[in-house]
């Protein structure tokens, strides 16, 4: 049983540059917050100048360790948390600009799934009318919004029949996270930014979402953002990666080669860190010690220096660039290692 979306796509109205254009350009996104108590002028750099390009049709993924800012970063696109610098450009139109795109319209075009199903959902509003409320309070009728809800009911394999009329607290978590996806879809969005989305559900659902997210993207055309801290996920659903850590991006591009030749120490650390079914490849030294250092008061040079095994002084002199990017298929890594004219012993090796 299948349904089509009986609606007009914002992409027929607003997809002016084609798909050479990038769906999504950010440029030295920053956003810090005041530490009351932490002495004066002490900031959480959760978001500290962040750049990178999101293809159109593509699924980009973010992993790094928790309070690295992959959320933060999800909420500052959407400016549920208003950015504090940096540029963002959506479809060859600046966001917030007063010959661009306005924040209201990038909420049209652009939707968000949270971690936690539950709390995204009104426990006193039926499935059928949470998602209908999107397309209602935008202008369509009450009618028109149920019959459209039920339709992408059925594109998340939910029977309206049977689902429409429950209560959040009567669906399995996997129900819920597909009520909180049609939600989305509801809007017609062209990009789903996907925040720890499958992190909550147990393996074999999680497998189920995933399997049917990458269905949504091939028959209604989306472009995802797909933020994650499991590896073999992110590896499962996205062309490329990016790596985040202390708010800053070290490392990014094509799954398969940040995958299976990762230029970054810390991205070598992650990958170290999977659980393998193969005992022969057990690990008795972890590949990575130490907490994360504050972000209130990072350290000096590169971030990562001080869990690096690799580390000199002009680490801890200077920051390493991200490297340059010269399209879709770069692989780039913020490492003086990755520098031939850094300085670094081991520069040209990697």
């Amino acid at each position: 049983m299948s349904a089509a979306l009986d609606i007009k796509p914002y992409v027929d109205v607003r997809d002016r540059g084609g798909s050479a254009q990038p769906m999504l350009i950010v440029r030295d996104l920053k956003r810090h917050f005041r530490v009351k108590g932490a002495g004066k002028g002490a900031v959480v750099r959760a978001v500290d100048g962040i750049s990178f390009t999101l293809f159109k049709g593509e699924t980009l993924g973010v992993v790094g360790e928790s309070g690295c800012g992959k959320s933060t970063l999800a909420r500052v696109l959407l400016h549920l948390v208003e950015p504090d610098s940096g540029e963002l450009v959506f479809d060859g139109d600046a966001v917030a600009a007063p010959d661009g795109i306005s924040v209201a319209e990038l909420r049209r075009q652009v939707q968000m799934v949270f971690q936690d199903s539950y709390s995204s959902l009104n426990p006193r509003m039926p499935v059928q009318d949470s998602v209908a409320f999107g397309p209602m309070v935008n202008g369509r009728s009450k009618s028109e919004s149920r019959r459209l809800a039920q339709e992408i009911l059925i594109k998340v394999g939910l029977r309206p029949d049977l689902f429409g009329p429950r209560y959040p607290h009567e669906l399995s978590g996997g129900q819920k996270q597909r009520v909180n996806i049609a939600r989305a879809l509801a809007m017609n969005p062209r990009m789903v930014i996907l925040d720890e989305a499958v992190s909550a559900l147990d393996k074999s659902v999680e497998a189920q979402v995933l399997n049917l997210l990458r269905e949504l993207k091939r028959t209604l055309n989306l472009t995802y953002l797909f933020i994650s801290h499991d590896l073999n996920v992110v590896r499962y659903i996205s062309d490329r990666v990016l790596v985040m850590y202390l708010g800053q991006v070290v490392e990014l591009g094509p799954a398969s080669l940040v995958f299976s030749e990762a230029r970054h120490p810390y991205t070598q650390a992650l990958l170290g860190s999977r659980l393998s079914m193969d005992a022969r490849q057990r690990v008795d030294a972890p590949p990575l010690v130490g907490d994360p250092p504050s972000p209130i008061n990072p350290p000096s040079g590169c971030r990562f220096r001080t869990r690096c095994p690799n580390a000199e002084g002009v680490c801890e002199a200077k920051m390493p660039e991200l490297g340059a990017w010269d399209g879709r298929d770069s692989h780039v890594a913020a490492c003086h290692m990755q520098d031939p004219a850094s300085g670094h012993s081991k520069a040209g090796l990697h």
